[in-house]
């Protein structure tokens, strides 16, 4: 079985979004009209037309199962979206820092790391080490900084702090950001090159994440006996927890690479995957053009990654919070999220509604491999077995 997260692909503003900036955000939507429509045809065979804003695929044939996610936990990051999607909805939201880390959580960061920062602030990645870039390789002062989501990002460039030293400085910080101060992901960045031209470095990133506070579907799989495949960042979300083996990934192309190739391999379990580029690449950097060309291309590459799936596998695709590359805003958005789902057998449409949950994804994984019912979310299985 197959979840697939394509990270902040949002369908439209929740009805809480004013309350985080977000209202009207619509990522989906506003890029298919900002490039003049999207090409999509595959992804609207199996009912993305139904729920997003793309008017030229609203009307087209669709065999599979659709519908619309809410995200019951407060906030808007991959940490709580990930969480909810494998059964744990979060009751109190990870601490944000609009204004940077108070002196004391920086202290008790410098005495963990015996490192300095510089920075401090909520800030986009390219753009705060295109400014700091230079003074950090100058003082040797690491790039600190925060964005509208419960995250602590360490940037360093590669010629200063090698990358598997950042990875193990990321560590350290993050047994320091614990109580008033423990954020969903502590976020090491390596980058390359000069000033005026510096890089991040494709597949550098590293996430060090709470673990989580409470068993999720991956546990109860992986106690089950299931093999629980990760494929991207989606192990590190989950501190590593629940998870039988997990590979990285360098951008979307090499992570669909990789969905075939652990198809291929027809072992009992989940494949639990995530491309990234849509949030990373493209989303926080306002990048329309990019975020457009990436959806197209996922799309051109769906029947190659459906013809990999046997007659029995169920494959679920859906997202984590959006990420509105037509807005001011380079941070997530809080949206609502899509749902598509099929297998081989399925052959007619299934509409699945509005789901108040994130957490009515893993329920139903869950319900797949008769795991047991989770705490939170309701399965909705039966609709799709023929």
């Amino acid at each position: 079985m197959l979840l697939l997260v394509l990270d902040g692909v949002g369908l439209g503003a929740l009805p809480d979004a004013a309350a985080y900036g977000d209202e009207g955000s619509d990522s989906l939507g506003h890029v298919a009209r900002a490039v003049g429509g999207l090409e999509v045809p595959h992804l609207a065979r199996r009912g993305l037309g139904r729920i997003a804003h793309l008017p030229r695929w609203a009307d087209c044939a669709v065999t599979g199962a659709y519908g619309r996610l809410f995200m019951a936990a407060a906030g808007k990051d991959s940490t709580s979206g990930h969480w909810e999607l494998a059964g744990l909805v979060l009751q109190k939201s990870f601490p944000l820092f609009p204004e940077g880390f108070p002196a004391e959580a920086v202290a008790a960061l410098e005495s963990a790391t015996s490192c300095k920062f510089l920075g401090n602030r909520a800030a986009s990645g390219t753009e705060i080490i295109a400014e700091l870039g230079a003074e950090h390789l100058r003082t040797g002062a690491l790039i600190l900084y925060t964005s509208a989501d419960s995250v602590c990002q360490i940037a360093a460039h590669v010629d200063l702090l090698p990358p598997e030293e950042l990875c193990r400085c990321g560590a350290r910080a993050r047994g320091a950001m614990t109580g008033p101060y423990a954020v969903g992901r502590v976020i090491v960045r390596p980058f390359e090159g000069t000033p005026g031209a510096f890089r991040r470095i494709d597949g550098g990133r590293r996430d060090f994440a709470l673990p989580p506070p409470a068993p999720t579907l991956l546990d109860r799989l992986a106690e089950a006996g299931y093999a629980v495949r990760g494929i991207g960042k989606v192990d590190q979300i989950f501190a590593g927890r629940g998870f039988t083996s997990a590979v990285p990934t360098r951008d979307n192309a090499d992570g669909i690479a990789k969905i075939r190739e652990a198809l291929r391999k027809e072992e009992a379990g989940l494949i639990f995957a995530n491309l990234n580029d849509f949030d990373t690449a493209f989303g926080h950097r306002n990048d329309v053009e990019g975020y457009a060309q990436a959806l197209e291309q996922f799309d051109a590459a769906l029947p190659e990654l459906e013809s990999e799936t046997a007659e029995v596998d169920l494959v679920l695709i859906v997202s984590d919070h959006g990420n509105d590359p037509t807005t001011p805003s380079t941070d997530h958005s809080r949206e609502c999220t899509p749902l598509l789902a099929w297998h081989r057998r399925l052959e007619r449409e299934v509409p699945l509604g509005t789901r108040g949950t994130f957490a009515d994804v893993g329920q139903t994984i869950a319900d797949n491999f008769d795991a047991g019912p989770l705490d939170a979310g309701a399965s909705f299985l039966n609709a799709i077995l023929v």
